[in-house]
């Protein structure tokens, strides 16, 4: 399956704001691998294969996050095969990077910061095939990472790792929210997802046709957390690309249950109960 062919509704860009902008395109663009897109001074757009994954704004007189806040516990970027993800893992090894790892089933994924905190994830999916699931839910867990595998797989060819490949997408996007109850109505009854995974009562995942999720949320921040302060360094936005006449519906969803949804030219943007902001795209 692939899901990024409309109409399935999936996380485009995620926009950070940033403290030391230079430091930060430095990072995404040497330990990462993203290709900087455009750039203007204040703003520094990344991706791979032309399209736009990642964008650093600088905010002037921005602290770091110091308190438990609502907003980015990471996002994820997705890579095409196990051999990309085998190359990165070397390469981040030989960067002096620290990592933490996970095999949840449906995926295999690396763990690590940037410079200003903001949580990555980079992973590659099992096939669809692979997954397993019940009663509407997506079997997932938290089990070693095989990276002997990895690098076994990464060394099958000569290529030594070159960056993101031009088919890497961002995959899904996991929020620091502040109650579980509330968000969940937004992005269910508001967005149109559904709760495919479930940890405890502190985390559900949520996806649009059947892929494992686009879109994690956690209370491991603490219940009733404040949403993230407008001059402390941190997510801005993600956006959501969905098919037009779906975002007239969400829209109507939105303000319909009491939410304030802005048009602008490019994109409408609402913020979800955590203060998180969503920009709906087409």
């Amino acid at each position: 399956m692939d899901f990024h062919q409309k109409p399935v509704t999936y996380v485009g860009e995620v926009g950070l704001k940033v403290m030391d902008i230079e430091k930060m395109k430095r990072f995404y663009k040497e330990v990462i691998g993203l290709d900087v897109i455009s750039e203007d001074g204040q703003k520094v757009e990344l991706g791979a294969g032309g399209n736009i994954l990642l964008k650093l704004e600088k905010m002037e007189g921005a602290t770091p996050k110091q308190g438990r806040y609502a907003g980015l516990y990471h996002f994820a970027i997705l890579l095409p095969t196990r051999e990309d993800l085998g190359k990165i893992l070397i390469h981040l090894h030989q960067q002096g990077i620290q990592l933490g790892s996970s095999d949840h089933l449906v995926s295999e994924a690396l763990y690590l910061s940037d410079p200003e905190g903001n949580g990555i994830e980079i992973y590659r999916d099992r096939g669809p095939e692979q997954w397993n699931w019940s009663n509407d839910e997506v079997s997932m867990t938290v089990d070693p990472i095989d990276s002997q595998g990895l690098v076994e797989e990464a060394q099958k060819t000569p290529e030594p790792w070159k960056g993101m490949p031009d088919a890497t997408v961002m995959g899904h996007i996991h929020l620091h929210v502040s109650n579980l109850i509330e968000a969940k109505n937004f992005y269910v009854d508001g967005l149109g997802f559904e709760v495919v995974s479930r940890l405890g009562g502190q985390a559900l995942f949520l996806a649009d046709q059947k892929y494992h999720h686009h879109i994690g949320m956690n209370v491991w921040n603490g219940v009733g957390i404040p949403a993230l302060p407008e001059k402390e360094a941190g997510l801005h936005y993600y956006t959501l690309i969905m098919e037009e006449e779906k975002r007239s519906q969400v829209v109507d969803n939105l303000r319909t249950m009491g939410i304030e949804v802005v048009d602008h030219d490019d994109y409408w943007e609402a913020k979800d109960p955590s203060g998180n902001a969503v920009r709906l795209c087409v």
